[in-house]
């Protein structure tokens, strides 16, 4: 296996435990030398890479489609000229905007709110456009709101789920934008290998996309509560004005990655939630523990 990265959004220590069983590239998908070399002789690229911030894409929109569109291209072009088997590109939910219709099925008319959106519409359209133009077996996958252990609440992909339990730990008021009534499709990361998973093996599906979501919707108070509830932390949350970009509401049809791939999600919220806890607990333990 071999892993390119530029560690612009991630830890080198979150591989610490497969270090030695990956060849690591240090690099960026922008250094076509990079990520040719990064592929060769691979049988499938699952591309995972990307500036996933909707509020630095609208502060800076050409930064945004450098990675996510030129950074795209490339891994694309560098794949099809390796004979890749399969390509599967990370997508979002967020190309369906602030569409009424919910839950949101694939054949809805995208209506992407950000840079960030449009740049990931822009890179299905690249896969589909690979598939019809080259033969070449590219599928995308449309996550909704991931979240799972050790993600980063600094990090701006991360789900509220880790920036609100480091708020409550801190003793902070977690903040949430609006009335904390807008709804998220919250799906478990261990979901997300299992789809990637079935996207890179199932025959049929080039050229098409699939959500990946658990189909179920979660309000942003639920979200707290639910921390609130099994920290035993009750520090109320601090609300500010909606951010421009973001979606009210957002739910899945799972339907299609149910019937092509396979695919259903198996990590409720609670249990996710609740793995996330009790990781929180045993680091938290331990760094007292080395502390006195």
């Amino acid at each position: 296996m071999r892993v390119l990265d530029n560690f612009s959004g991630g830890k080198l220590q979150n591989l610490a435990p497969i270090l030695d069983d990956i060849e690591l590239i240090t690099g960026d998908i922008r250094d076509m030398g990079v990520v040719a070399a990064a592929v060769r002789g691979v049988d499938v690229v699952f591309h995972e890479a990307a500036e996933p911030s909707v509020p630095r894409s609208i502060a800076d929109p050409s930064a945004t489609m450098d990675i996510n569109v030129s950074g795209t291209l490339n891994v694309l072009t560098a794949a099809r000229d390796a004979d890749v088997r399969r390509f599967v590109l990370a997508s979002t939910c967020a190309i369906y905007g602030d569409s009424p219709e919910s839950p949101k099925r694939e054949t809805l008319a995208p209506s992407p709110l950000s840079p960030y959106a449009i740049s990931k519409l822009t890179g299905e359209q690249l896969c589909a456009a690979f598939t019809q133009l080259y033969g070449f077996e590219a599928v995308a996958l449309r996550y909704f709101n991931v979240f799972g252990p050790r993600q980063d609440p600094t990090s701006a992909y991360a789900a509220v789920v880790p920036k609100f339990l480091a708020s409550l730990m801190a003793g902070v008021s977690p903040i949430i934008f609006g009335d904390g009534e807008q709804s998220r499709d919250f799906v478990n990361v261990n979901d997300i290998v299992r789809a990637n998973l079935l996207a890179a093996a199932v025959p049929g599906v080039a050229g098409q996309v699939f959500n990946i979501a658990s189909g179920t919707s979660t309000t942003v108070n639920h979200v707290l509560h639910t921390l609130q509830r099994m920290t035993g932390i009750n520090v109320p949350g601090q609300y500010e004005p909606a951010r421009a970009g973001d979606i009210r509401d957002s739910l899945a049809d799972t339907t299609t990655a149910r019937e092509r791939l396979g695919f259903v999600a198996e990590t409720s919220f609670e249990d996710g939630v609740a793995a996330i806890v009790a990781e929180e607990a045993v680091i938290t333990s331990v760094g007292s523990a080395v502390a006195a």
